[in-house]
């Protein structure tokens, strides 16, 4: 059952013809079943082996755009056009070769040709009128008469008659032809081949792509969402810092009023001092304007050393309680009494 599916899905290939084969059978297998004429350039081949004009197929076809389709007229195979149309199809360029051959040989002839039937011509001489082109001149290589052998420039040249060397080329012509007929198959074939790897290449192409972006697009979100992550982290950070920062230096503020209030103190609390000095200074001198008897000046006893009393004075320092506060009671200072007590 496969192997009838496949011949009719691919018909075999009509055998060649046999050496020798005339040339009428030769333009029927040249002639187009749409236009049933000879085939016209480009020649494509449907995916059943079968042959047509391209321009008969682009009128058989229902629309040149992506999925037309229309039957094969030699085996009613359908056939499925891709989005280039007829355009798609593979060209025969073997069949081409052997109509430019073909047609190569007739005209060398001088016959014309018609599908399903021959008109033969009878030509005359150019240089002997009313003498027939019957001969051909074998040296020369062209046609010529009887006279031209006779009297004529061909005269000395080999010549046999046109018909035999007629059907002679004719019978080389169909042999050669028979030899790229029978190679069709297997040209056909490699073509298939290529074309079916084009497409698996295509395929793979497209498979790879797709598990490229998809893999891309997965490290792309990984990385999206692993630097959310960090720029968080590092604004967390930065907020922290920035907030124990300022609290030290709203700290270290407090504290420096803390110390400028107490320098300040601690000036006006030596300049009291200092005052009190020059007032028992000028007491003393005071206490002198008195005259009193020869010997009675002698106050050696209670005169003051001062000296120890600006040393005194120079290392007075602020006074800290247990919590680290000032003394709310004495500001740190001593009473003028203890202080010269202590002298």
């Amino acid at each position: 059952e496969d192997q009838q599916q496949q011949n009719l899905e691919y018909p075999p290939t009509p055998p060649p013809p046999p050496p020798g084969a005339t040339m009428e059978n030769l333009e029927k297998q040249l002639v187009c079943p749409v236009c049933l004429e000879l085939f016209s350039k480009p020649v494509v081949i449907l995916p059943c082996q079968h042959n047509l004009c391209r321009k008969c197929a682009r009128g058989s076809s229902s629309t040149a755009s992506s999925g037309a389709r229309f039957r094969c007229p030699s085996c009613r195979h359908e056939v499925v056009l891709d989005r280039h149309g007829v355009y798609g199809l593979q060209r025969n360029l073997l069949v081409e070769n052997i109509l430019d051959i073909y047609r190569q040989q007739e005209s060398s002839s001088r016959v014309n040709i018609k599908p399903g039937r021959r008109q033969q011509q009878q030509l005359l001489c150019e240089e002997h009128e009313e003498e027939k082109i019957n001969i051909y001149c074998l040296s020369c290589e062209t046609p010529t008469c009887s006279m031209c052998k006779v009297f004529g420039k061909h005269k000395d040249c080999d010549v046999a008659p046109l018909s035999s060397v007629y059907m002679r080329q004719k019978t080389d012509l169909s042999d050669g032809i028979a030899i790229l007929v029978a190679s069709n198959d297997h040209v056909q074939a490699v073509i298939t081949q290529m074309e079916e790897i084009c497409h698996t290449v295509e395929e793979n192409g497209q498979r790879r792509r797709e598990q490229l972006v998809a893999r891309l697009d997965g490290l792309v979100g990984v990385l999206d969402e692993r630097k959310q992550e960090l720029v968080g982290l590092i604004g967390r950070e930065q907020d922290d810092k920035l907030k124990r920062v300022r609290s030290l230096i709203r700290r270290h503020g407090d504290h420096l009023e803390a110390a400028v209030a107490l320098v300040e103190s601690a000036l006006q609390s030596i300049e009291e001092l200092h005052m009190k000095l020059i007032a028992i200074a000028a007491t003393a001198r005071d206490s002198n304007m008195e005259r009193p008897e020869l010997g009675y000046e002698n106050m050696s006893h209670f005169v003051i050393d001062t000296d120890d009393l600006l040393m005194y004075c120079t290392c007075v320092s602020l006074g800290v309680g247990h919590d680290g506060e000032e003394d709310p009671e004495g500001d740190g200072e001593e009473s003028e009494l203890d202080l010269c007590s202590r002298v």
